[in-house]
């Protein structure tokens, strides 16, 4: 397996502990939630980046984890690579020019793997339910605590609904006040007919200028009631 290297990922306060929530929420779901796929209604909503940030937290406490790229219409984590990119991809296992071993790459995360999407298809949704893809999972499922599964969008195509078949569960995301409650249910809907169960929704790009005042608020409030009753605990 080859080494790649990934560009640095800023991220503020709020974020990291939004992914830490969703990290710790995965945990308790069960060890039988291994493969999950991440989705989203439209193109742009911040999957991908969700995914990201997902895979590199379970990482930091000693999960194995692989990420796949399965967005094979329009992948965007090549752009997360640093120097030279991966040569071999997804596509290319699926049709038959590469091993397991060629297409997965190790990240400067020991824990934290990827398989990226190769180059583009003709015929995404039948690569996707092929036995090559099947046996892929299963290999990935025997070797690692998760596979997450970096998915095209469910409102646009239905690659995510064949990924389905193989995962043990779903993560929707959606972009906060871009997408209408209608289409949202539409696509929940989608999920749901594949018969892969859905843990949650995570909400992304919300506007912080709008809500970040009112929790900062209120979680100061917290801590310094916290941290009297500590000091008071003390004394005593």
């Amino acid at each position: 397996m080859e080494t790649i290297k990934l560009k640095p990922r800023a991220q503020d306060y709020e974020t990291r502990e939004e992914v830490k929530t969703m990290r710790t929420n995965l945990l308790f779901c069960g060890s039988d939630k291994k493969v999950i796929l991440i989705t989203s209604c439209l193109a742009g909503e911040g999957k991908s980046t969700i995914t990201m940030n997902l895979a590199q937290s379970l990482a930091e406490i000693k999960k194995k984890v692989l990420l796949i790229d399965v967005d094979l219409r329009k992948s965007v984590l090549l752009r997360q690579v640093e120097g030279e990119r991966p040569r071999k991809g997804l596509t290319h296992y699926l049709s038959g020019q590469a091993s397991i071993a060629d297409i997965i790459y190790l990240s400067e995360e020991p824990k934290f793997h990827i398989i990226f999407a190769g180059p583009v298809p003709p015929n995404p949704a039948e690569l996707l339910a092929s036995k090559s893809f099947e046996r892929l999972i299963q290999k990935c499922r025997e070797a690692y605590d998760y596979v997450l599964l970096d998915c095209a969008p469910l409102g646009m195509v239905v690659d995510a609904a064949v990924v389905a078949g193989y995962s043990d569960a779903s993560i929707l995301a959606i972009e906060s006040g871009n997408i209408s409650y209608h289409f949202a249910q539409g696509v929940k809907q989608k999920l749901e007919n594949t018969g892969c169960p859905i843990l949650g929704v995570a909400l992304n790009k919300i506007d912080r200028a709008k809500s970040g005042r009112y929790y900062r608020k209120k979680y100061e409030k917290y801590y310094q009631k916290y941290y009297e009753s500590e000091d008071n605990f003390d004394e005593i």
